[in-house]
């Protein structure tokens, strides 16, 4: 053990002190921004213009100096690479669903990086039809992106959308599956919320602002016709709300919604006229949220009127109202209704209660009920694939932290389980080594904050290494699913676990809405309660304790270490929203109107001091961060490059220690990131490894 610690001390030592690579140093342009009679000074308000020479030469600077810093793990990042690689199935498949005449699923070839579209007609063992290999269209692109795949009602046409930058413009092609031609036509630089219509030549499609890229508008193009001449179906005028288009279960309606933190509204337009009007189901209403689906004469709909934890109606008629319909699923105070999948003869709720995922089963003929256990303390499970409702097996997918990612079809009349798949993990893995667990960290005003936690059973007893996740905003759980990547933590004693903060809906509504808006800080303050609890139980290593969080989940990293900057050993935070106030303000960028009532409207004066109060980057005061890996992307569309390359730039010129402090940027990708299924590990290696050269365990 002595060994250890020196070793980790002379590798510290060489990475912090005894590199010669020089930290960069933005240039300050002091910048006024004046709001409520109050004025702040950003200093690197200049990074955001994203073709300047200058912000371009920084960026590449920060990761130069980043590369020279992490130089002697370079071996052991390869080796993290390689070895998480190493897990996945090189030649994989998913399990073929039913649509129609066709069973569908997409495997991977071995060595390649994206999938092949297939399907069989009637039956498994028919002979397979490549719709699509993607391979050969990423070639020569640094990323790739492949979204949509939608098959036209006649079964004959395969729409399909791609992006080669990462800003999620998606053009939309198509494929003559029965010529196997791809047609000429191209709609360009939309999203990739791609609908058919039941005439077999109709499309609906979402675009979005080119700014903001909120998604406003909803289009139809016939197929042989110019898409510039396409026609516009519907324009959303208010800029808090987005709009996007699916399909009911009963493939009878289009349904056209759109939806804002607070409110939703939605329209229909019949699937087989795809040219008539949309017609309004409920007017929008404030804080009244309700999506709708169709199955026989029959339209359902889950609603929060007067059900905070939302409730399930039905009506035959629109027109009557939500006062006229019936309710089939009440409102509860402790379970949190998520969804609903309908089928001729069975009614499926999927449900939250005490923080985990249960899936309600009900025969409609007699009412009869159950619920289906799935004998772990901590699990994730959703219906998937159930596209053709005249079947009594429901497909669902069901993951934990021990047990990989699986496809089940249950039996809803018999009960019995048929386990479809199992993803494959190669090598020696088994699942009996690692334990997990349930735990509830108390916070300062008394609620117990729920904790997931895994380790490896056989890596020792006592305090361990651990990286604790969170992310909090939403109203997103962050459930734990399994991650073949995370065994490269767990098999090095390394302990992880995720933090069910505010702001997640991981114990209902009002879990969610007391980490939002006025009481934002509570999902901050709930993290620093569950590192607290973990070392306080001996599960946590104190002096090796680190965090974790990405995009909203990063601007919990950038509050927290700001809070209580000793807390943790190091931290990492991925293309994190840390220019709160500023971004809030600012119209005319991506996801700002839309999230008025997620984090507040700071033309408000409450809620710019509120917001003010938390910002990270407005709140970076002389003191000794901790170790510190910041990722970002040059066209992430979700969260500003300039926000962590501002807040690095702050924190190199303010910080009063040496501790590291790391920005990598992506030139060639988005917010999430490198593409490809593998390639993708490049920046799972990169977090590993720093993560690990911390706990003294890059070896």
């Amino acid at each position: 053990m002595l060994r250890l610690r020196l070793l980790a001390s002379f590798t510290l030592l060489l990475l912090v002190g005894g590199c010669a690579a020089t930290p960069p140093s933005a240039r300050r342009v002091p910048h006024q921004l004046v709001a409520h009679g109050h004025t702040r000074i950003d200093d690197y308000f200049w990074l955001r213009d994203r073709e300047a020479p200058e912000t371009l030469a920084y960026l590449a600077a920060e990761n130069a100096y980043t590369a020279a810093r992490l130089a002697p793990l370079r071996g052991f990042e390869d080796a993290l690479f390689d070895e998480i690689v190493a897990r996945i199935k090189p030649d994989d498949d998913t399990v073929p669903y039913r649509e129609r005449d066709f069973f569908y699923y997409v495997r991977f070839a071995a060595g390649q990086e994206y999938p092949i579209f297939c399907r069989k007609r009637g039956s498994l063992d028919a002979a397979e039809e490549i719709m699509l290999d993607s391979n050969p269209l990423a070639a020569g692109h640094d990323f790739f992106s492949i979204r949509a795949a939608r098959i036209s009602s006649g079964q004959n046409i395969l729409a399909f959308a791609t992006d080669t930058v990462g800003r999620r413009f998606y053009d939309i092609r198509f494929k003559d599956l029965t010529t196997g031609a791809l047609l000429a036509e191209t709609i360009p630089q939309v999203t990739a919320n791609v609908v058919w219509a039941e005439d077999g030549k109709t499309i609906f499609y979402a675009k979005q602002h080119p700014e903001t890229l909120r998604w406003y508008q909803i289009y139809r193009h016939v197929l042989g016709t110019d898409p510039a001449s396409d026609t516009l179906v519907y324009e959303e005028p208010d800029e808090t709300f987005s709009v996007y288009v699916g399909k009911t279960t009963s493939r009878a309606y289009l349904v056209i919604a759109a939806e804002q933190t607070l409110s939703s509204e939605v329209r229909l337009v019949p699937a087989d006229r795809p040219d008539a009007p949309p017609a309004l189901f409920w007017p929008r209403e404030r804080e009244h949220e309700y999506a709708v689906d169709h199955l026989g004469d029959t339209f359902f709909v889950r609603s929060n009127w007067q059900a905070k934890n939302f409730r399930l109606l039905a009506t035959t008629d629109p027109a009557a109202g939500k006062e006229g319909a019936r309710e089939v699923a009440g409102h509860r105070d402790d379970v949190l209704l998520e969804g609903f999948d309908l089928f001729t003869g069975h009614l499926v709720l999927t449900e939250r209660r005490e923080g985990l995922v249960r899936l309600r089963i009900r025969a409609l003929a007699d009412g009869a009920e159950h619920e289906l256990d799935f004998g772990e303390a901590a699990y994730v499970a959703w219906p998937t694939d159930n596209l053709e409702p005249a079947t009594t097996t429901l497909r669902y997918w069901y993951s934990s932290l021990t047990t990989p990612d699986s496809i089940i079809d249950y039996d809803m009349v018999t009960r019995e389980k048929t386990l479809r798949k199992r993803d494959v993990v190669v090598g020696d893995f088994d699942g009996a080594r690692y334990q997990s667990e349930r735990l509830f960290a108390p916070a300062a005003d008394g609620r117990q904050v729920p904790i997931s936690l895994v380790y490896r059973r056989d890596r020792g007893d006592g305090p361990r290494p651990l990286v604790l996740y969170g992310y909090g905003a939403y109203g997103a759980s962050s459930d734990p699913q399994f991650d073949s990547a995370l065994l490269s933590l767990l098999d090095r004693g390394v302990a992880f676990a995720i933090a069910h903060v505010r702001g997640g809906q991981e114990l209902g509504r009002w879990w969610y809405e007391e980490g939002k808006l006025g009481q934002k800080m509570n999902t901050f303050t709930d993290f620093i309660a569950c590192a607290e609890h973990l070392v306080a139980r001996g599960v946590a290593d104190p002096a090796r304790l680190f965090a974790y969080g990405g995009s909203a989940g990063g601007l919990l990293i950038g509050a927290v270490i700001n809070l209580r900057p000793t807390l943790f050993a190091g931290a990492v935070a991925d293309v994190p929203f840390v220019d709160v106030v500023t971004t809030m303000l600012d119209e005319t960028i991506p996801l700002t109107t839309s999230e008025y009532d997620e984090w507040g409207n700071p033309n408000d004066e409450a809620d710019y001091w509120t917001m003010l109060a938390y910002s990270p980057y407005d709140n970076v005061f002389p003191r000794p961060y901790p170790h510190l890996l910041v990722t970002t992307s040059l066209h992430d569309s979700q969260v500003q490059y300039w926000e962590p390359a501002k807040w690095v730039a702050k924190l190199r010129a303010t910080s009063t220690g040496d501790n590291l402090l790391l920005l990598q940027t992506d030139m060639a990708a988005g917010h999430g990131g490198k593409s490809g299924r593998l390639k993708q590990h490049r920046d799972t290696a990169l977090r590993y490894a720093f993560l690990l050269h911390l706990a003294g365990l890059a070896r």
